[in-house]
């Protein structure tokens, strides 16, 4: 089971990281352009909360059914620590991937609470920006290629 789950975790990574990309840039480019906020923006903004939240879910299903979660119990939390690869899986890729998508969840609803533009945008992109670079940081690129 740990194999497809973490088959769907690793490919749709991929829409997540496109889809994200997508809504900053499309916030970032928006603001810098004085645009106005048009219901496209909104779905946008929305379709990279919902990947971002269904990839958090499958990857706490991973977390809980990979190989890697019995190394708690196993060897302890001073041997993951001193192990790169059992810390990038067990600590630092969980745990940034979750302020990621809370940073995201913050900034789609304090945009949602702004009625002009500019300031919808300026939200959305400071918010998205900061969580793209979180999940820029901590994706296992050595598995991905």
């Amino acid at each position: 089971m740990d194999i497809a789950v973490k088959h769907l975790h690793s490919y749709w990574a991929y829409l997540v990281l496109l889809v994200v990309v997508l809504a900053t840039f499309n916030a970032i480019i928006k603001l810098l352009g004085k645009k106005s906020f048009q219901p496209q923006d909104f779905r946008i903004s929305l379709f990279a909360l919902i990947v971002m939240h269904l990839q958090l879910l499958i990857g706490i299903v991973l977390y809980f059914v990979s190989p890697y979660f019995d190394a708690f119990s196993n060897e302890g939390m001073g041997e993951i620590m001193k192990n790169s690869t059992l810390r990038l899986y067990l600590i630092e890729h969980p745990l940034t991937m979750i302020l990621a998508v809370a940073l995201l969840t913050v900034g789609y609803s304090k945009h949602k609470k702004k009625l002009s533009s500019s300031k919808k945008f300026r939200v959305l992109a400071i918010f998205y920006t900061i969580s793209l670079i979180l999940l820029l940081s901590r994706i296992p690129w050595g598995m991905w290629f």
